[in-house]
């Protein structure tokens, strides 16, 4: 390590910090294991170890050609508990696009080894408005996040992470640094692996992997998300999900993990002494 190698050859960067109960960290579209810096060093002070990995394509991993589909995702994941040893009495925590391989390694790996999950921010069970998904995102709206990328991804993510963030005309939550280290971790990321990550979170149906979570499971969400809606996501996920713990953030953004961090910190803490 930094490095282990999946199943189809990849290589992915994983950071490993401090000992304990796993806790593995699935970071968020189109950044990195950075993200998750704040929760990582919180969790390894209080006694957990914190493994958080760059998504294939994103970061420091290697950018193949293929393999941004749910189930190599998921793949992945369980390639790393393996590599790690996190593969028993491990909790699971995705925020955001990586909820989905949180949720499709639960149905696809049978939840192995997995005691705990949380779903941050997260695109499960459905992103799409469709006739029986009817608070998801237009097909059009999802067909011009392509667009822009195409057209210009550097001005594309420069006013992305503002809406990711909250960021207003009077008032902003982050740092304009905050800001730059976002879109700098943007420009890490591979053209194809951006655009083929952002048609899988749009469009692939997590309904049916629901069921897969026997463990308990703690829904996070921000009620002014923009980028992914409550509605659509963290409220269905959480009627959908047994036993699922619901914890809404009234008028948090997307990036709650960074805007309301020492919140979301303690709050998974509470989750994790459960």
């Amino acid at each position: 390590m930094p490095y282990i190698k999946t199943r189809d050859g990849t290589d992915l960067y994983v950071k490993d910090w401090g000992s304990g109960r796993p806790v593995v960290l699935v970071h968020g579209w189109p950044l990195s294991a950075d993200s998750w810096d704040a929760q990582a060093l919180a969790l390894a002070d209080a006694g957990f170890r914190a493994i958080a990995y760059d998504r294939r394509g994103f970061g420091r991993s290697d950018q193949p050609w293929s393999g941004y589909d749910y189930d190599t995702l998921a793949d992945d994941l369980a390639d790393v508990m393996a590599a790690t040893g996190a593969d028993n009495d491990a909790v699971l925590v995705g925020f955001s696009m990586g909820g989905g391989e949180v949720a499709r390694y639960m149905s696809r790996h049978d939840s192995k080894g997995v005691v705990g999950a949380g779903l941050i921010s997260s695109i499960v069970p459905y992103m799409l408005k469709t006739d029986d998904n009817q608070h998801g995102v237009p097909e059009e709206q999802l067909r011009a996040i392509g667009d822009g990328i195409r057209k210009d991804r550097h001005a594309f993510f420069a006013t992305f992470f503002k809406q990711f963030f909250g960021v207003g005309l009077v008032s902003s939550p982050v740092s304009q640094e905050i800001l730059d280290w976002a879109w700098q971790v943007s420009r890490l990321a591979g053209l194809k692996p951006i655009l083929a990550c952002a048609d899988s979170f749009g469009h692939t149906d997590f309904r049916a992997d629901l069921a897969a979570f026997r463990v308990p499971t703690l829904v996070l969400h921000g009620t002014a998300d923009q980028i992914v809606p409550i509605d659509a996501t963290g409220r269905e996920a959480a009627r959908s999900i047994a036993g699922a713990q619901l914890v809404e953030y009234d008028g948090a953004p997307h990036g709650l993990t960074v805007t309301e961090s020492d919140r979301f910190t303690k709050d998974l803490l509470t989750f994790l002494g459960k």
